[in-house]
C-alpha cells in the first residue's frame, strides 16, 4: 500500500485489504452485530481519555473509534447498501441544514437556543414523528433521562429554573417516604423511578452531566472502599468481624 496515500484513504484501503479474501480470517468473519462490542467499548474509551484529559489516550482511542466506523462502513459497501462517502455527505448535508444561523442568515445564539433550534428543526423538517425519538432504545437509563429532558426542553415543556426542579426533587422524595410507609414495592420502583428522572433534569438544568456526575462519585467511592478493604487486611479479620461503625471510621480515614 502506498505511503503516499492521504491517511483516511489509507485507513479505507487497509479495512479492505483485510476483508479481501485473500485479507484475515478474523476481519473476514465479521458482522455489523459481531462489531458492536468493540464499537461501544471504544466509545467508552474515548470517554475515559476525555475525562483524564489524557491526549496521548484521545489519540489513539478516536484512532481505534474511527476505524469501527470504516469497518462498518465497509461491510455496509460489501452488501451495495451505502459507503462511506454516503455517511459522510449525510451527515455535512445535515449539520448545514440545522445550522442556518451560520450558513444561512446570521444569528447570534446562545448554546441552548442552537439546542432548542436543532429540535425544532428536526420536529419540522417531518424527519421525526415525535419530539422524544431518535434515542436509542440500548442506551443507558440515565443518558435516556437527560435527552428525553433535553429533547422535550428544546421545545418549550421543561422547567425555567434549576430551583423549580428542586422542588420537583423534594416532592418525589416525599412520594417515596409515602411508598415505604405503604410498603409498596411496586410505588417505590415508580417513584425511584421519578427521582431518578427528575434529579436528571436538575443536573441538566445545572448544565451538568449526569452520567460523567455520578462516575466521578463511584470513582470517589471506588477509592474510599479499597481504602476499607485494606485496613480491614492490615488488620487481619474478616469484614464480618467489624461492626458498621468501625467500618465508618474507615470511610471517614479516607475522606480524610
Amino acid at each position: 500500500m502506498s505511503s503516499k496515500m492521504e491517511p483516511f484513504n489509507k485507513l479505507r484501503g487497509i479495512i479492505a485489504t483485510l476483508r479481501a479474501p485473500e485479507g484475515c480470517a478474523w476481519d473476514r468473519k465479521q458482522t455489523h452485530k459481531s462489531l458492536l462490542p468493540y464499537l461501544i467499548e471504544e466509545s467508552y474509551e474515548v470517554v475515559e481519555a476525555v475525562e483524564n484529559e489524557n491526549y496521548d489516550e484521545l489519540r489513539e482511542e478516536l484512532g481505534d473509534l474511527l476505524c469501527q466506523i470504516v469497518f462498518h462502513c465497509q461491510l455496509a459497501e460489501e452488501a451495495g447498501k451505502f459507503n462511506i462517502d454516503d455517511s459522510i455527505n449525510d451527515i455535512s448535508a445535515k449539520l448545514i441544514h440545522r445550522h442556518p444561523h451560520v450558513f444561512g442568515e446570521k444569528k447570534d445564539l446562545k448554546p441552548q437556543e442552537v439546542r432548542d433550534q436543532w429540535e425544532k428543526i428536526k420536529m419540522e423538517s417531518g424527519e421525526k414523528e415525535s419530539v422524544i425519538g431518535g434515542i436509542p432504545k440500548s442506551a443507558p437509563a440515565l443518558v435516556k433521562a437527560f435527552r428525553f429532558g433535553e429533547k422535550a426542553g428544546g421545545v418549550g415543556f421543561d422547567w425555567k429554573k434549576p430551583e423549580e426542579v428542586f422542588e420537583k426533587v423534594k416532592e418525589e422524595v416525599g412520594e417515596i417516604e409515602t411508598a415505604l410507609a405503604e410498603n409498596s414495592r411496586e410505588d417505590l420502583e415508580e417513584e425511584i423511578g421519578d427521582l431518578l428522572f427528575v434529579v436528571s433534569s436538575l443536573a441538566r438544568k445545572l448544565e451538568i452531566d449526569p452520567e460523567r456526575a455520578l462516575n466521578r462519585s463511584l470513582q470517589k467511592f471506588t477509592m474510599r472502599f479499597r481504602h476499607i478493604e485494606k485496613r480491614v487486611k492490615e488488620s487481619g479479620r474478616k469484614f464480618g468481624d467489624f461492626t458498621l461503625d468501625e467500618l465508618e471510621a474507615f470511610w471517614q480515614e479516607a475522606k480524610e
